[in-house]
């Protein structure tokens, strides 16, 4: 046990975490779909193997999630949050060398592994470690206010790069950021001596459970089984839907600069859904928060799929869609510790992203090789909307057994 409790999480804290949330998610997530297109069109690789890269990469990160998790818990985030961006501006900079595939899926490996120490996951251990899992609420409600501008901050800086100066200059510049922004910030404001002390048991209370025990305790509890269903689901839909957005787009009719005015609709819808939340609903409990939001993800597949293909329309769409995506994100946040347990939480948040980075590995893929026979996104939008059904199942399972 520590020898003093830290105070609450400081503003500027949060806010360091929330900068750096903004720039690892626009460089080592969004980012992608952009440069893979530009590849495609200068190396004349196929779609499949593009993004079997990014397959690999994000299946590395979901073996990394637990071990990832149990580290922070036990105060290990700032060397891990740091490091990882550090070397993932690494990876950065040796993708814009890249000439062959061998030399293309090792970069992307690394780079999948990296996201497992630098996302919203580890960021929301890092939260609940300062200030104790049932206060972490408001700051990871704060946080992804700050993360949900990475797609309108980097979408249009990542393709301005691209136009002005090639894939390989964009890709220099995306290193930087995550070297020396990312790495810098994670290593200012984390630090493990101002955590909350960790919960000890009085002579007659069970110690609380930790690592492998409260995963293992968890798994117990069928609310556990029902939101890795969601989550896992959630994973596909969401995953699929992010890279083959911008393609989607142009196949659906829309010029680049619709498609980009488009995506960059839902960064701030994101926030905007954030906002909603932490106005209306800050107290709301997760299993009824959820409940609600996620059957938006299903009407709005039906509105990308059938939806007249102009800007407007399905912008507004992508505003729906990006809001609820901004909420679930909160509730992802906190359902641990009010749908299954306290104990542990980055472990037991881990052991559940494990499998929806696995997932989200495979997705894009997936999608991809749907997309390939038939040359359209038909079957790829199926899919994705039985995806979204799964979501809504699963998550109403975990909300009535919790």
């Amino acid at each position: 046990m520590k020898a003093a409790p830290a105070a609450g999480a400081p503003g500027w804290f949060i806010s360091a975490l929330g900068a750096a949330q903004i720039c690892s998610w626009g460089t080592l997530f969004y980012g992608f779909p952009l440069i893979a297109e530009a590849m495609r069109s200068d190396l004349g690789w196929s779609k499949p193997t593009l993004y079997g890269a990014a397959t690999l990469g994000m299946l590395l990160a979901g073996l990394a999630a637990y071990p990832v998790g149990a580290a922070i818990d036990r105060g290990h985030g700032r060397f891990l949050m740091a490091g990882a961006s550090v070397v993932a501006g690494i990876l950065l900079a040796a993708w814009s060398q890249v000439e062959g595939l061998f030399a293309f899926y090792v970069v992307l490996a690394g780079l999948g592994s990296m996201q497992a120490a630098t996302l919203y996951e580890p960021a929301f251990a890092v939260i609940a470690r300062r200030v104790g899992p049932l206060n972490a609420r408001k700051g990871i409600t704060t946080l992804t206010l700050w993360g949900g501008f990475a797609s309108t901050v980097f979408i249009p800086v990542i393709q301005f790069l691209i136009e002005t100066q090639g894939w390989r200059g964009a890709l220099l510049v995306m290193a930087g950021v995550n070297i020396v922004v990312c790495g810098g910030l994670y290593l200012l404001a984390i630090d493990p001596s101002r955590d909350a002390p960790i919960r000890t048991a009085e002579p007659r209370e069970i110690p609380p459970a930790v690592g492998r025990a409260a995963v293992a305790a968890a798994m117990r509890r069928p609310s556990y089984w029902g939101l890795m269903l969601g989550w896992v689901s959630y994973a596909f839909a969401f995953s699929s839907l992010t890279y083959h957005f911008f393609p989607l787009l142009l196949e659906r009719g829309l010029d680049s600069a619709g498609a980009v005015l488009v995506l960059t609709v839902i960064g701030p819808a994101q926030v905007a859904g954030r906002i909603l939340i932490r106005a209306f609903a800050a107290e709301a409990p997760a299993r009824l928060l959820g409940s609600a939001i996620v059957i938006v993800f299903p009407l709005a597949v039906i509105g990308f799929a059938l939806a007249p293909p102009g800007v407007f329309v399905i912008a507004t769409i992508a505003a729906f869609y990006g809001a609820a995506n901004g909420m679930i994100t909160i509730v992802r946040g906190i359902a641990v510790p009010e749908m299954v347990t306290r104990d542990g939480y980055g472990a037991v948040n881990g052991s559940l992203v494990a499998p929806m980075n696995i997932t989200t590995a495979l997705a894009p893929l997936g999608a991809a090789l749907l997309w390939e026979a038939p040359g359209d996104y038909g079957e790829v939008l199926a899919a994705i909307f039985v995806g979204s059904l799964t979501l809504c199942a699963g998550f109403w399972f975990a909300a009535a057994r919790s």
